[in-house]
């Protein structure tokens, strides 16, 4: 079942107007999308969602305009700093963007030059910065159980573009380890994000592969997402992600369809 539910549009940091992408999965044969416009994020307005009843309203129209073509979902990407009021979307992803140092938010991904800021930040101790990052997110995925988790190990975007810091290093395996171990406790679910392959940084997805063996171990849910914020990445890559998730042991992964999460079987 094709679909894709981590979309960005020209209501946030996008390149296209939901629209567009609505017509563009249409005529791909989507049997379903989803949008997940950036929340509001008071500290950092140069990505998030200005008008969040501009973009609900204009989600709405789409799902009415073609209900019969298409099933659209109105979600939203949550920061952990910035929670949003859950009933006005269909579902949420909770993600975690920024590092929090006394009241200065430093975002860990949006640029190589922000990365390292935070580097600098914690003096290039890649542990304590990785402990760091992981227990608040973990924190936040336990006590907000959202829908799904965007992107866990992001931190990790830029470990292929330059001085590896992150995969090669044992110390930090452990880390993550240990909190992705935490956090599905929490039974929500976990994307499989391709945005970063689409972006030429990584090339293979979020979560790490030995992150996906331990969701695998932990009978973990998963979800395909791609992150997009134009058309041309719209489910990018799905076809070798679902093939590295079958190779690794999953037989399926969640869609949205009929208003639920649904086993979508690969």
């Amino acid at each position: 079942m094709l679909s894709d539910f981590h979309t960005h549009t020209t209501f946030c940091d996008g390149e296209n107007t939901p629209e567009e992408i609505v017509l563009y999965a249409i005529d791909n044969g989507f049997a379903s999308i989803g949008f997940s416009g950036h929340g509001y994020t008071s500290f950092d307005l140069r990505y998030c969602m200005k008008d969040k009843a501009a973009y609900i309203s204009e989600i709405n129209r789409l799902k009415k305009k073609y209900k019969n073509k298409i099933q659209v979902y109105t979600g939203v990407e949550e920061d952990a700093f910035s929670p949003v009021n859950r009933s006005d979307f269909d579902y949420i992803i909770g993600s975690s963007h920024y590092f929090l140092d006394g009241e200065t938010y430093y975002p860990i991904d949006s640029s190589y030059d922000y990365f390292k800021k935070c580097l600098e930040l914690f003096k290039y101790d890649i542990i304590t910065l990785s402990e760091t990052y992981y227990s608040a997110f973990c924190d936040y995925i336990l006590k907000r159980k959202p829908d799904i988790v965007g992107h866990f190990d992001v931190i990790t975007k830029f470990d292929m573009i330059d001085t590896p810091r992150f995969l090669s290093n044992p110390e930090y395996l452990k880390i993550a380890d240990k909190y992705m171990t935490e956090a599905v406790k929490s039974d929500v679910i976990f994307e499989v994000n391709t945005g970063a392959i689409a972006r030429g940084l990584r090339t293979t997805p979020y979560p790490h592969e030995n992150l996906l063996y331990l969701l695998k171990k932990h009978n973990g849910k998963l979800i395909l997402s791609s992150d997009s914020h134009r058309l041309d990445t719209l489910t990018f890559n799905f076809d070798e992600t679902k093939k590295f998730l079958r190779d690794i042991g999953f037989e399926y992964v969640y869609t949205i369809y009929d208003n639920e999460f649904k086993k979508d079987y690969l």
